[in-house]
This record gives C-alpha cells, structure tokens and sequence, in this order.
C-alpha cells in the first residue's frame, strides 16, 4: 500500500497499515529509554516501523544505515525482554563485527539499569568471553551467523525461549557469504511463536527470498526519504580521480562483493584493460567490445547467462538486449557521451522488478553530465566517500575468517587431528618475518581463490518459509502467527 506524508516523499506500507507513533505515544518505559540515548524525536524509520514491531508482526523494512532503524529495533527489543529470566530472548543477525558491537552498545544505551544483559558474538576472537556471557544468562545475542552457528552446534547456546529474531543489514550479510551459515543456523530456531524482521538497503529477489524462508506473511515497509529504493536501481555516486579509478573499482568490489556484475568503458582499449586487472586481481573476468568475433561474443554472453562469469566488462555492444535476470550490479567505469546510454547501461540491472545497484565512478568535471541525466530521467544519486584501505582490509577480513570457519565446521575428527601436524610449523612461522609472509600469501590465495565465484545466495523464487525447508533450509515449522486470537 503506497500512501503519502507531509514529511515523507514516498510511503510504502502493507496492505493493513498501522498508525505512525511518535514518542509522547510511546510508553513510559520506552520514553525514558529513548531520553537516555538523548532522543528527542523519532525518525521516520522509527515512526512507521515501532508500531509494527511492538504489533509482533513479521516485517520487511527498507532502511540504510543512518537512519535510525538500529534504534527501532533495539528499542522494540528492550521493552520485550524480561530480565528476570536469564535466557536468551532475542537474537540480531548482524553482517560484521563493528555492527554487533553498534548493537550492543546501543541496546546496553537503552536499557540503563534494567539489568538486560546483551552479548556480541563474532569470528576471528576467542569464544571465551563469549561463553562466559552466555553462562551469565544473555537476554539479547547480537552477531555474525557464523559464529552463532558455532555456539549453536557446540551447545552453548540455546533458542528455545526466543522471542524475538532481527536480521540487521541483510543485503550485506548475503555479501558477506553467510547464506550457508544461515541456512544451517534455521535448523536451531524453535518451534514457538517468535518475531522477524529483516532490515536491508535494498531488496534485491536474492533478499526476499531469504525474507520468505525466515519470515511468516511479512509486512513491507519503505520511507523514501530515507533515501531507499523498492523497485527501481539504486544509483551509487562516487567522485574518483582518473589515475585511481581502477584500484578504486576493485576496492568497491570488494565491499559490494557482487554476485554477477556488468563495467561499461568506452573503449575497447579500455575494456581490454580493465579485464586485465580484474584477472590479475584474481577475479572471474572475461571482455566483450567490437573486436570479438560474433561466435566469441556469443560464448562470451552465454558463459555471462549461465552464471559461469562473474564479472564482465564491455562497451556499450552490451548494454541493450543482454537480459540477466540475476544481475546484481552495473558499473560504469567511464560514462558514455550520450545521457540516454547511461539509462540503457544501468538498465542491464534491477530487471524483472528486483532492485539492483548502478555504480557510477565520475571524475569532478563528469558532474555537469550527471545533473543533466539527473534531471532529466528523475534519478535520485547516492554519494558516497571512495573506499580507504581500512574499509577493505577490514571486510575482507572477516569474509575470509567466515569462509575458513566454514570449513573447519565442516571437517571430521580425522581432519582436525591431521591439522594437528602442522601446529609446530604455525608457531615457527608466526616467529619470523618471512613466515607470516608466507602464511599471508596462504590467506590471500584462500581468499581470492573462494570469490572467484559468487557468493551462495538463496535461490530466486523460494515461495514460502515452510516450504523453504524442504529445500535444504532445515528449520522447524513454526505456527502461523496470522491466526492467533
């Protein structure tokens, strides 16, 4: 249901909307919860999206970071919760680590002295602390699936009494490779009458089917002035100078970890070289330009159908009739002369309905040409700061420590007594310059050998929840909530 708000440029609510709240409607408890975190207002995220959550209804809301979605939730969480009992009550999904420690802190913010006790949990750091929280009695659990699988199989978590289940950022956690984890973790969810919700930027076909495997009859809710999109491409602005613009293209790759992916050049000299240093790279990247022959282009295209090339770069000989219903991104690595080719090229993408990404990398003399394209298609550009070494490091990081804990779940007790072998060599290597080297050349070839595919992701058109389990999602059946008296 789409309606308006003087304040709101789009409204996007389900078909039985609720009322907006506001704080003076909130109870006490909420309010003085809200005082503490220095509110003094809500956001428009937080109007439209508490009465939802405080319903108990099952939600798909559309927010990005920034616009206060962490605080509806927390807070919605906190007011739930009964301290009394030391149990795990409720559980956030998160993609990194930085944002199960946001969570934390601002649950912790919230609930001042009303004794909520709320545990981040995430790879790559000792399971000590914890196990500890957990034996302490955590009422909220905020972290990485994958780590959260590893308690859950370990036994020192339980979900037996959760009432409520957030996914924070699930787009990211798509792209952070955690869909297996997830999928596993589904088998660990009771068989009870508990809340989800899923957040995401964006909700590409990828995201709503992880939605209808996870969620009962869920609602829909987007505020676009929370500069999010339903339907339509998502416009991604940044500002690079020319000679970084191909180590910046790999940076933002690395963050947006595409499942399939388009770059438009120019030229074919262009197109040449910039496959080149995606290969190099390490990536699953082939060219298509006029200097292919017809059978080639057509190898090259069917490989790009069939899933088995991630990332293709091309002139503009690719940016009408190619339809790839699971493309994810287009980028525009230089931008064509003409402004209708900027629309065909960002068209490759959010096809059939979905929502996809169109990220353009302009130099400061392209902004005349884009306010020209702004204004004549009504596009709505997101600028964004250029990606530093620290973001990347730090997501490769933990996408790596993702994939290898993965693994080592997976391996038998004959594999894990093998490994023991090579303790000795380890604590060698680790004393020496040239060791850490070489176990650093070790992690990167691990690394990038694992994104030469995409990422796992739910498979387009999962048509429900319960049936989802049938296919491997390996959750219990949880009752219809939509029935309760």
């Amino acid at each position: 249901m789409t309606t308006t708000d003087s304040s709101i440029e789009k409204l996007v609510q389900p078909e039985d909307p609720l009322p907006p709240t506001s704080l003076a409607d909130l109870p006490a408890s909420m309010q003085a919860a809200a005082a503490r975190a220095g509110w003094t207002t809500l956001t428009p995220v937080q109007t439209y999206g508490i009465p939802y959550l405080r319903a108990r209804r099952d939600m798909m809301i559309q927010a990005r970071t920034g616009s206060g979605k962490t605080g509806a939730f927390v807070l919605s969480i906190v007011e739930r919760i009964d301290t009394s009992k030391p149990v795990t009550q409720a559980l956030v999904l998160a993609p990194t680590r930085e944002l199960a420690n946001q969570v934390t802190e601002e649950a912790h913010l919230l609930a001042g002295d009303s004794g909520l006790r709320a545990v981040p949990v995430y790879g790559g750091v000792g399971y000590g602390p914890q196990v500890r929280g957990f034996k302490e009695g955590a009422h909220l659990v905020v972290g990485t699936p994958g780590r959260i699988l590893d308690h859950l199989l370990k036994r020192n978590l339980n979900l037996d009494d959760l009432q409520v289940l957030v996914f924070d950022e699930a787009d990211r956690m798509l792209s952070m490779g955690f869909y297996p984890d997830m999928q596993r973790l589904q088998g660990y969810l009771p068989d009870t009458d508990y809340t989800a919700a899923m957040f995401s930027a964006t909700f590409p076909p990828h995201v709503q089917s992880l939605a209808r495997q996870f969620l009962d009859e869920a609602g829909f809710l987007s505020l676009s002035r929370d500069h999010v999109h339903v339907t339509d491409t998502q416009h991604v602005l940044y500002t690079v100078p020319g000679m970084q613009k191909d180590r910046i293209l790999v940076k933002i790759i690395e963050l947006e970890n595409p499942a399939q992916a388009i770059i438009f050049c120019n030229t074919k000299d262009r197109v040449h070289y910039v496959a080149r240093v995606l290969q190099r790279f390490g990536y699953n990247a082939d060219e298509l330009s006029s200097d292919l022959s017809q059978s080639k282009r057509e190898q090259v295209l069917a490989r790009v159908r069939e899933g088995k090339l991630r990332f293709l770069v091309a002139t503009d000989v690719a940016s009408r009739g190619l339809d790839i219903p699971e493309l994810s991104h287009v980028f525009q690595y230089e931008l064509p002369e003409e402004h209708e080719l900027y629309i065909h090229r960002a068209g490759r993408t959010g096809r059939a309905g979905a929502s996809g990404v169109a990220i353009t990398l302009a130099a400061t003399d392209d902004m005349r040409y884009l306010k020209r394209v702004q204004g004549v298609y009504k596009i709505e550009f997101e600028e964004r700061d250029m990606p530093t070494d620290e973001d990347v490091q730090s997501t490769v990081s933990q996408r790596l420590a993702a994939i290898l804990e993965q693994r080592l779940r997976d391996r038998d007790r004959l594999q894990v007594e093998r490994m023991k072998r090579f303790e000795p060599l380890l604590d060698e290597l680790l004393a020496n310059e040239e060791g850490r080297a070489l176990l650093t050349m070790l992690l990167d070839d691990t690394y990038h050998n694992a994104q030469h595919q995409p990422p796992d992701l739910p498979p387009i058109g999962t048509a429900s929840r319960d049936e989802g389990q049938a296919s491997g999602g390996g959750g219990r059946r949880r009752p219809d909530r939509r029935k309760r008296g």
